[in-house]
């Protein structure tokens, strides 16, 4: 049996899971970068793959846009279907003048003013940390394949379009220390702490604050290889 949100039986889907936001992208790691891969779950055409990877099952499954979005597919990862990590692999945009468009960041933390955490279990705090094993094995990785990455905190926000009265991406850079936002980590941090397991961040700057550059809808499904083949690459080490 599945779960309301997703069909897969409990032993199709991997161990670790590559999160992208987009079903799309999803679809494009599975298809790209694993063999003998299967679809294990549609529902609400949120797409789900496993595969192999270089001898490896790994799957794929897209986690929607926002926190609890995220929230529902991870949650339900790590305790209907056993997951122990997962690595999301997203877009963010840029608040660094030195982070330019298809650089990779990995997050070292994630701030938000989301009540996510606090509605979930009462955890007050604004600032949440993924798995340090998880990510010193991608800092390793990505060393070790020449592939330069950005570590540093990112903003994870509830918000895509802000009304008047919101604090300039200066502010967010400058006070709390963010290079990039997003709107997912924070929420997926949450659920893998509290849950005793594996949560990391990677993304790829889509657009900037700084310059107003953005990668289109089609780029940002199919051109963010670098920061998937360290993921995949990673999954190899756990």
């Amino acid at each position: 049996m599945g779960t309301a949100h997703n069909s897969a039986v409990k032993g199709e889907i991997a161990k670790t899971v590559l999160m992208p936001g987009d079903p799309l992208r999803a679809k494009f790691v599975a298809e790209t970068f694993l063999t003998d891969i299967r679809l294990v779950s549609d529902v609400r055409n949120v797409l789900a793959y496993t595969g192999m990877y270089k001898g490896i099952e790994i799957s794929v499954m897209a986690s929607g846009m926002g926190m609890p979005s995220i929230g529902i597919y991870s949650y339900e990862l790590y305790t209907q279907y056993d997951v122990e990590n997962i690595i999301r692999i997203g877009s963010a945009g840029s608040y660094a003048e030195e982070l330019k468009l298809y650089d990779i960041i990995l997050a070292d933390s994630a701030w938000s003013q989301s009540t996510f955490a606090k509605v979930q279990n009462g955890y007050i705090d604004d600032v949440i940390y993924p798995s340090k094993k998880l990510n010193n094995k991608i800092i390793e990785t990505a060393k070790e394949f020449g592939k330069d990455m950005a570590v540093g905190r990112i903003h994870s926000s509830d918000v895509f379009y802000a009304e008047a009265n919101m604090p300039t991406f200066n502010e967010f850079r400058l006070e709390k220390n963010c290079l990039c936002v997003e709107m997912e980590a924070f929420a997926l941090f949450h659920n893998a702490n509290v849950l005793g397991k594996n949560a990391a961040c990677l993304l790829t700057i889509s657009d900037s604050f700084i310059t107003n550059e953005q990668v289109s809808a089609e780029g940002r499904q199919n051109s963010f290889t670098s920061m998937m083949e360290v993921a995949l690459e990673t999954v190899l080490k756990l």
